[in-house]
């Protein structure tokens, strides 16, 4: 880890930075899993935090950042599926992924803080966060078309109470 943590982020970086330019040349709306703003604060500064990303490689790839990220159009949204621990943990154990069997949980729990310091700081669009714990978009398909509905809504500039 600790002699090829900043080459893999800078292979991510490039290959996040490639598929947003990607994105806006598509007129049709689209749904990306993890954008190339997360990784700065949250991936590779848990890399450095944890020893693996020495202090001058993590400052280098947050000035490539910085200067990438200025000749790109920020997302319309960020929907920030906010989820604890216990319930990674069970979704990771679902899932039944090898390569994910010995992800702790003191790395989700470091990921999880490093999360929401990066939604308190984000300020370059919108976010949608969404409690997940009790989101079931398998088994609750209704779930998927409220976080849907939410969506167009925070898009569109709706902000609105209902009450059940």
């Amino acid at each position: 880890m600790k002699k090829w943590s900043f080459h893999l982020q800078i292979f991510f970086l490039s290959k996040r930075f490639h598929h947003h330019q990607e994105i806006l040349k598509n007129p049709a709306s689209v749904v990306q899993d993890r954008s190339i703003y997360e990784d700065v604060d949250i991936f590779a500064k848990n890399l450095n935090q944890q020893g693996y990303m020495e202090n001058r490689d993590y400052e280098n790839y947050q000035e490539l950042f910085k200067i990438m990220t200025q000749f790109l159009t920020p997302p319309d949204l960020i929907v920030y599926l906010q989820a604890s621990v216990p319930t990674l943990l069970k979704r990771i154990s679902s899932r039944g992924r090898d390569y994910e069997k010995t992800i702790s949980e003191e790395y989700l729990n470091q990921l999880n803080v490093l999360y929401e310091e990066w939604i308190e700081n984000f300020n370059i669009c919108p976010i949608l966060n969404v409690p997940a714990d009790d989101l079931d978009f398998v088994k609750r398909p209704e779930h998927l078309k409220l976080i849907t509905n939410k969506i167009l809504d925070k898009l569109q500039g709706v902000e609105k109470v209902i009450f059940d």
